[in-house]
């Protein structure tokens, strides 16, 4: 059975103030194919956000440049609850909700190149527009506690308030992270408010070669188009129950991730994947989750 893609490339974000390496940091994990065009797996550990963007953008440069079809996975929220727009008081200007999302954080999130990053501060002004107060963003060190950004969640989510999660989280059988949630055990609002900037370095590089699912695809199989580059959120923690913990924790999770993946394109299961919300969901509720995003498999 022919594979959808020739290689294979996931991430697993971090969205630490300095440089750091091991469990808890950046890792891409990749499956590429030899000369034989047997996968070969290959794993680095980058110091920073900066080094990783450049060495993501010369690996796929080198497949794109041999003709792959390229899947990278990115374990990091890509969109927000349906409402988050309006609620920040921004113009759609005729575009989708994903793309002022992603444009608004691109602009906001100032990221230097030794990970010094305003995540908390940006997350403090977010929580202004929205609430006047601190909310819903929380979960920060004292030190950068301020008055529109708590350490500890102050209150649940009522009807009326931006939902807790996308309905991608809520469908999931495994317990997920809110974006709202930006430091803790498995927290993602962090890695989204400083992974999201990467997209807009990815398509400034490779332009028409790049679709980001579902949000340019819709739900729809990538073997539709001639894209070379397939870009779609993954949950690393989909791997994390069968690892044991240690040093090399993280890095296994995402050497394990890219594995499934590949596995899956091979027995043909990962063609479904990308169809499978339409099936599943109504109308309306896919609308929805064409602008929050998705998670590959969820």
């Amino acid at each position: 059975m022919s594979r959808l893609f020739d290689s294979y490339i996931a991430v697993h974000w971090s969205a630490a103030s300095k440089p750091n390496q091991g469990n808890d940091s950046v890792w891409i994990a990749a499956l590429m194919p030899d000369a034989r065009m047997k996968l070969q797996k290959t794993s680095i550990n980058p110091k920073t956000r900066a080094e990783a963007k450049d060495q993501l953008v010369a690996a796929i440069s080198r497949l794109m440049a041999r003709g792959d079809k390229i899947f990278l996975g990115l374990g990091f929220p890509l969109g927000f609850p349906h409402g988050t727009v309006s609620a920040l008081g921004l113009s759609s200007d005729q575009k989708p909700d994903w793309q002022v999302m992603h444009e608004f954080v691109t602009n906001q999130m100032k990221d230097k190149a030794d990970n010094t990053n305003n995540r908390f501060s940006l997350a403090a002004r977010m929580n202004r527009l929205i609430s006047e107060g601190p909310f819903p963003y929380w979960g920060c060190p004292k030190k950068d506690e301020l008055t529109t950004l708590p350490v500890k969640k102050t209150r649940e989510h009522k009807s009326d308030d931006l939902p807790e999660f996308r309905l991608t989280e809520k469908s999931s059988p495994v317990s997920s992270s809110s974006v709202w949630k930006l430091s803790y055990g498995n927290a993602t609002g962090g890695l989204a408010l400083t992974g999201i900037p990467l997209l807009a370095s990815l398509r400034e590089q490779f332009g028409d070669k790049m679709n980001l699912w579902p949000y340019d695809t819709g739900f729809n199989r990538p073997d539709q188009n001639e894209i070379q580059l397939i870009v779609a959120e993954v949950s690393p923690e989909s791997q994390a129950k069968a690892v044991q913990s240690g040093n090399n924790k993280t890095q296994i999770v995402t050497e394990s991730l890219i594995e499934s993946i590949s596995d899956r394109d091979l027995r043909g299961k990962l063609s479904a994947e990308f169809e499978q919300p339409a099936r599943d969901l109504d109308q309306e509720t896919l609308e929805k989750s064409l602008n929050e995003g998705w998670i590959l498999g969820k």
